[in-house]
């Protein structure tokens, strides 16, 4: 069973990381791939544009955009394809630019990636 973390892609890199997997559909400002340093870059997991801009990062949206997001996830063969490579790690940490810890899609991806280990 995997383990599935969150981290903010300005926080600093750390062996406990596990895998690590870049899970926004566009390279975040201002970092390197040197800093960044992501074992794989998964643009399928990322919510689509359209999801992403009727969202905003607004947190009176979040629960339309987590459940439109959940069925796109769940719609994918990429997504699918994706989620059991990731869950073949031990440690994996799903890496996101969103400045609020608790209002974005990786959230709702982890809560998903581990639905599906059940």
């Amino acid at each position: 069973m995997a383990q599935v973390s969150i981290k903010r892609v300005y926080e600093d890199a750390s062996e406990s990381d596990g895998f690590r997997v870049l899970v926004d559909r566009l390279w975040p400002r201002g970092m390197s791939k040197e800093r960044l340093h992501p074992d794989l870059w998964a643009k399928g997991l990322a919510p689509s544009n359209e999801a992403r801009k009727e969202f905003a990062h607004k947190a009176e949206n979040f629960q339309s955009f987590r459940t439109r997001y959940l069925m796109e996830l769940d719609q994918s063969d990429e997504a699918a394809a994706l989620a059991a490579e990731l869950l073949s790690h031990e440690v994996v940490t799903l890496l996101y630019a969103a400045k609020d810890p608790e209002v974005n899609h990786a959230v709702i991806l982890r809560d998903w990636l581990e639905s599906r280990e059940k």
